[in-house]
């Protein structure tokens, strides 16, 4: 099971939108700070494929400004 984290910023003025897009995508986890313009988006998928699919709609977001992997594990 594919384990992933990023930095994930959010378009100007779109933080709030961003959380609300994550929120709705299965398979992630959204820690937001408090005091910056950025999230931490956790995400475990069940398999490659999925995975993939996940990242795709992801990096589509109009929400989105910048998405940075921090960390994976196949």
């Amino acid at each position: 099971m594919p384990i992933f984290s990023y930095l994930v910023y959010p378009e100007q003025d779109k933080k709030q939108q961003l959380i609300t897009d994550l929120t709705r995508e299965p398979f992630c986890e959204i820690k937001v700070a408090e005091n910056q313009e950025v999230l931490i988006l956790i995400t475990d998928t069940p398999d490659e494929e999925t995975n993939k699919s996940l990242q795709d709609r992801i990096q589509n977001l109009d929400s989105l400004q910048s998405l940075s992997m921090t960390f994976g594990h196949k």
